[in-house]
C-alpha cells in the first residue's frame, strides 16, 4: 500500500501545486513522505512548493536532493533550472537545463528544457544561441506555445520583426491566453519602435478579449491617448499576480534601488531607527522595503492590491499586519494612524497623485512623513502615461500638489531608481512632513 499510495498521493499534490493550492499540495506532500520516506518525487515537489512559498534555499536543497536519488529523471533538473533562474543564479541554471535535456533525448520532455535554455540565452542577449534553442524544442514538440513565443523574442532581438510577428502569431494560435508572453512581444516590438504594429496587436487581441484591464490599458499606454487617470484595480491585480513569484529576483537583475532610497530618506526625516514609529508600506508588493523599516517600527503594516505579492511578503515575517487593499481606500480607512507613510515605485501606476496624497496626509498624524518614489518626466507636463504602462510626474507638479494637500514644503531629489533595456529610469525620490493642524 506504502509505494502505491504515496503515487496517488503524489498525483493529488501535483494538481494542487498547479492550481497554486500551496498548503493543501504541502499536506500531501508531506503524507507522502510519511509513507515512503526520501521520496524522490516527494522531495522533488516539496522543492518546488517551498520556492512558491519564497524559501528558494529550501526548495534548491530539496530538488537537489531528488536529483542525487534519481539523476537520470530530466524532470528535476529542468525544475531546478526553473528555481535558479528566479535566484538568479543563470550559469547554474543553463548547465541544468543542458542536462535535462541531454537526458530527455530528444523525448517531447526535453522541449520545455530546451525552451527555457532559450530564455536564458536571451536574457544575456544571446540571440542566435536563442533562437537556435527554441527551434530545437519546437522540433521536438511543434505545438509548444512557449516555445513560440520565446522565438518570437530571440527573432525580435536580432531585429527580425517580420519573423518575429509569424512566430508570434503561431504562438496566439496555440495559446491566445498567455498574458504575460504575449504582452512581453508586445512590449519588445514598442521598444523596437514599432508603436503602431504594437497598437495593431493590442487592438486584435482587444477585439478577443473586450474586458481584459491589462491590454485595455497597454492600448491607451500605447497610443499615448485617451490616458486613463490610473492603472484599474483589475490591472494592477492581474500584471502583479503573474509575475509575483519571480518579481524579486527580477528587480534584483534590474538593479532596482527604490527600497534603499525610501529607507535612505525616512532615516534623514526621522533619525536613526528607534522602533518607535507607526509605518504604513502602500503598494508594499512582495515586503521588499519591510526588511528596511522594519527597525524604524513599533508598528508596520502593508498594503497592495496583488494576493501574489502578499503571498510572498507574509513569509519575511516582518510585517504586523497585511492588507489587500487599494492604497488610497486603506489610507482613507486609517485616520491618523500613521507616523509615517512610504511607497516605493507604486505610485508610477497613478496619473493625477492629489487623491493619493490627500489620504496619506488623512492618514498620517502632524509632522508624519509621506516618503515615496516615483519616474520622472523629461519636459514639462505634470504627468504622462508612458508606453510601458507606467505613469511619470513633474518636479513641479508634486511640489504644488504635496503643498495643496497640505503638506511643507517637500525634498525632492533626482535619483535613478532602476535599468530598464539596459538604460537608467530617472525619478524622485519625495519626502514630505504633513503639516500642524490648522494649517
Amino acid at each position: 500500500m506504502s509505494s502505491e499510495g504515496a503515487g496517488e498521493l503524489l498525483e493529488q499534490a501535483v494538481a494542487q501545486l498547479r492550481q497554486e493550492q500551496l498548503p493543501e499540495a504541502e499536506a500531501l506532500l508531506q503524507q507522502a513522505l510519511r509513507l515512503v520516506p526520501g521520496q524522490p518525487d516527494a522531495l522533488h515537489f516539496l522543492g518546488v512548493l517551498r520556492h512558491a512559498q519564497g524559501r528558494s534555499a529550501e526548495g534548491l536543497a530539496l530538488i537537489e536532493q531528488a536529483i542525487r536519488a534519481m539523476p537520470g529523471e530530466p524532470g528535476p533538473w529542468n525544475n531546478l533550472g526553473n528555481v535558479l533562474v528566479e535566484c538568479q543564479q543563470l550559469d547554474e541554471a543553463e548547465r541544468a537545463y543542458r542536462r535535462s535535456a541531454e537526458l530527455a533525448q530528444g523525448d517531447p520532455r526535453g522541449a520545455e528544457a530546451l525552451n527555457n535554455l532559450g530564455t536564458v540565452q536571451r536574457k544575456r542577449g544571446q540571440w542566435a544561441a536563442a533562437e537556435a534553442s527554441c527551434r530545437a524544442a519546437l522540433a521536438a514538440r511543434p505545438e509548444l506555445a512557449g516555445g513560440w513565443y520565446n522565438l518570437s523574442l530571440a527573432l525580435m532581438g536580432q531585429g527580425r520583426v517580420h519573423d518575429a510577428l509569424l512566430a508570434n502569431s503561431r504562438a496566439i494560435t496555440l495559446s491566445p491566453r498567455h498574458l504575460t508572453a504575449r504582452d512581453q512581444f508586445i512590449r519588445a516590438l514598442l521598444l523596437q519602435g514599432e508603436r503602431e504594429q504594437a497598437a495593431t496587436l493590442y487592438r486584435e487581441w482587444l477585439a478577443e478579449e473586450p474586458d481584459n484591464p491589462v491590454v485595455q490599458h497597454q492600448l491607451a499606454a500605447c497610443l499615448g491617448q485617451a490616458a486613463p487617470q490610473r492603472a484599474s484595480d483589475a490591472y494592477v491585480e492581474q500584471v502583479f499576480d503573474s509575475f509575483a513569484k519571480s518579481f524579486d529576483a527580477k528587480l534584483q537583475a534590474l538593479h532596482y534601488r527604490a527600497p534603499e532610497l525610501v529607507a535612505r530618506a525616512l532615516r534623514a526625516a526621522t533619525g536613526e531607527p528607534r522602533g518607535a514609529l507607526d509605518i504604513a508600506d502602500a503598494g508594499c508588493g512582495t515586503g521588499l522595503c519591510g526588511p528596511l523599516l522594519r527597525p524604524f517600527a513599533r508598528r508596520l503594516a502593508g498594503c497592495d492590491l496583488s494576493v501574489g505579492m502578499l503571498r510572498q511578503a507574509r513569509p519575511r515575517g516582518v510585517y504586523d499586519v497585511l492588507h489587500k487593499a487599494e492604497l488610497v481606500y486603506y489610507l482613507d480607512t486609517q485616520p491618523a494612524a500613521f507616523d509615517a507613510i512610504v511607497s516605493a515605485d507604486t505610485l508610477c501606476y497613478f496619473g493625477p497623485l492629489e487623491a493619493v496624497f490627500a489620504a496619506a496626509r488623512r492618514g498620517l498624524r502632524p509632522g508624519g512623513w509621506l516618503v515615496f518614489t516615483v519616474e520622472a518626466t523629461a519636459g514639462p507636463q505634470p504627468h504622462a502615461l508612458q508606453p510601458n504602462g507606467r505613469y511619470m510626474h513633474g518636479r513641479d507638479y508634486l511640489r504644488h500638489a504635496l503643498t495643496d494637500a497640505g503638506f511643507d514644503a517637500p525634498a525632492i531629489s533626482p535619483e535613478v531608481l532602476r535599468l530598464e533595456a539596459g538604460l537608467p529610469v530617472n525619478g524622485w525620490l519625495v519626502s514630505a512632513a504633513a503639516a500642524a493642524a490648522g494649517r
